[in-house]
């Protein structure tokens, strides 16, 4: 019913702007690098898979621009302009994973005459798109058995269509579980400071006629230990070699207070949010934002001027929280370091 992020016919990149949702549907579109490195920073796009497609579209808007009668020269462009995307988000692995997909394909093709190697980068950004929505049905694929029916889900932050190319993580575990007849209901947690949840899991889970109820960060344990929720499925930004996962804030205090009610965690990624250069979660870089995001809310202030706040957007949970990893190519359990190495062996 709406597109995330497309590569529009006149060579640009379309986006919907979710700062705008739930009230308004507005779609921007954005003709340089520069624009859509403003997208990514200001958060019109989010999501981890979602922001590696776009970075590879900047990368590919950047192509179109380079004039440049070297493959050298172009390059070294492109890759300045590769730098100037990362930059924009660093926790979410995705964004690398684009841009340097990216690259390799224009080093692949470095004897293409120019005008015909900026196609081909075109095309290979559409094709990370398309792949992205393939990989997230295929995860809702491979999830869908693991909500028993009548099961009531937690989930938390947006792991959406919104968040991805099309179809979702964690929310396509759930839409194919839907879909497939299971009776489920979705609790969502609204996610401060950005509400992510309020604003933008609900709007989806309502568009797809999915049963869904809106509750505060700190109500979900209250729910817990009255028996409400059944199981917890959350997306991912980064998971370490050894399966420790960084996710939206809170989402460590979820999987603690899930083990201590002993109900399943299940985190839903593809294979290109794994980092298997990190031994685990403690070298993931963890993203600060505006503290004015805590202590204001749409040009509201709601804490007293001068207050200092802190605005950490992702925590890690650590691997012995997590019950299962759901991927595009199945369902991983521990141990994760075997596991994951396999399964990316296994390409």
């Amino acid at each position: 019913m709406f597109e995330t992020i497309e590569w529009t016919s006149a060579g640009a990149v379309r986006l919907l702007d979710q700062r705008r949702l739930p009230t308004e549907e507005v779609y921007v579109e954005c003709r340089d690098a520069a624009a859509v490195a403003q997208a990514i920073r200001s958060m019109q796009i989010r999501g981890a898979p979602a922001i590696g497609v776009a970075g590879a579209m900047g990368l590919a808007l950047a192509a179109q621009s380079i004039g440049a009668s070297s493959f050298e020269e172009f390059y070294a462009e492109l890759s300045r302009q590769g730098e100037l995307l990362r930059r924009t988000r660093p926790t979410a692995v995705n964004l690398a994973w684009g841009i340097e997909r990216m690259q390799r394909c224009a080093e692949q093709q470095k004897f293409l005459p120019i005008p015909e190697l900026v196609r081909t980068l075109i095309r290979e950004a559409q094709q990370i798109r398309e792949e992205d929505i393939r990989d997230n049905q295929a995860i809702g694929a491979h999830g869908r058995g693991l909500i028993p029916d009548g099961a009531a889900v937690l989930t938390h932050c947006n792991a959406g269509a919104l968040a991805t190319a099309g179809y979702g993580t964690a929310l396509g575990v759930i839409r194919a579980a839907h879909a497939a007849g299971t009776r489920l209901s979705v609790w969502a947690g609204e996610t401060r400071p950005f509400l992510q949840g309020a604003r933008l899991t609900a709007w989806e889970l309502q568009q797809d006629g999915i049963p869904v109820t809106l509750i505060t960060d700190n109500m979900a344990g209250h729910l817990m230990q009255r028996g409400e929720i059944n199981l917890i499925i959350v997306g991912a930004d980064r998971i370490a070699r050894n399966g420790d996962v960084a996710n939206k804030i809170g989402t460590y205090t979820l999987a603690v207070l899930a083990q201590a009610h002993g109900l399943p965690f299940y985190v839903a990624a593809p294979l290109s949010t794994l980092d298997l250069s990190l031994r685990d979660g403690e070298a993931i870089p963890i993203e600060e934002r505006d503290p004015e995001e805590v202590t204001s809310w749409a040009g509201v202030r709601t804490a007293p001027v001068g207050v200092r706040a802190r605005n950490p957007v992702f925590d890690v949970t650590p691997h012995r929280y997590i019950t299962a990893l759901i991927t595009e190519r199945g369902v991983v359990r521990p141990p994760y370091d075997t596991s994951l190495a396999a399964l990316v062996e296994a390409q």
